[in-house]
């Protein structure tokens, strides 16, 4: 699905935002592997979240016509046994919403797991016997996808994050990972000097307060605390949320052809 996601953004971002049912079913029918109707690969990418909404055979991109600053994000980290999704699970994972800056929800939760590496547990400080009765890799993947909804998805570093849940994801049976992902790493380069930007600079540089690196409700809270000091400097020509996902991933050269088309 992850073709889909990706042409249908694509398209989104073409037609200002709304694409017709037939443009719509060339992309799915095209990219897609499932047979189902349209309507059904509509609402799988709905439980995926992607935020996509449906009105009068229209299809509309969220992202397109929120307004960043009224976006919801969800800011996420993980921990893993180890870096490779098909051979590896996630161990532990935090989460933070956030609207206007503030968080609204929390999410923590250990992932039972019952072969946990020393260098993992040197590294984290987690335990065989936290993560011994704690919800199953299903259970705890299932209630992060409720969590989440169809927020925009946020971690520092977002592509290792994003794609190790994504695989989770599939493989216990919940589709994968079709959020907007936004890098809070890319998002600081964009908007703040910094020597380094590592969580663990970051979190010494500017002062964050947290209680331990490399846990994954801290890091995530952590994340947010970077991506709240990046939007202290988002340029003014940045409006809605989609015009923030494409800067978060611009060049030098992209964002000053754009500042100086809006001047």
């Amino acid at each position: 699905m992850q073709k889909v996601f990706e042409q249908l953004t694509k398209s989104f971002r073409h037609n200002k935002g709304t694409i017709n049912k037939e443009t719509f079913d060339n992309i799915v029918y095209k990219h897609s592997t499932l047979f189902e109707e349209s309507e059904t690969i509509y609402y799988i990418l709905q439980a995926s979240g992607y935020p996509i909404e449906n009105e009068n055979d229209k299809y509309i991109y969220k992202p397109f016509f929120t307004d960043y600053k009224d976006e919801v994000f969800c800011v996420i980290d993980i921990e893993t046994n180890g870096s490779k999704p098909n051979s590896s699970q996630v161990i532990e994972i935090g989460a933070v919403m956030v609207k206007n800056g503030e968080i609204i929800d929390h999410f923590e939760t250990f992932v039972e797991c019952a072969f946990l590496p020393d260098y993992i547990t040197k590294v984290t400080g987690i335990e065989t016997i936290d993560l011994a009765n704690a919800p199953s890799a299903k259970e705890a993947l299932t209630n992060l996808r409720i969590f989440m909804k169809d927020t925009i998805f946020v971690a520092h570093n977002a592509s290792f994050d994003a794609s190790f849940l994504s695989a989770s994801f599939y493989r216990h049976g919940l589709g994968e990972l079709g959020n907007p992902v936004m890098c809070s790493i890319d998002l600081a380069k964009r908007t703040f000097e910094s020597e380094r930007y590592g969580l663990a600079y970051l979190i010494e540089s500017l002062e964050i307060p947290t209680t331990v690196h490399h846990r994954a409700y801290s890091d995530a809270l952590s994340a947010h605390f970077v991506m709240k000091k990046s939007f202290e400097t988002i340029p003014e020509y940045v409006s809605s949320s989609d015009d923030l996902l494409k800067f978060a991933e611009s060049s030098k050269k992209e964002r000053t052809a754009k500042k100086a088309s809006k001047s």
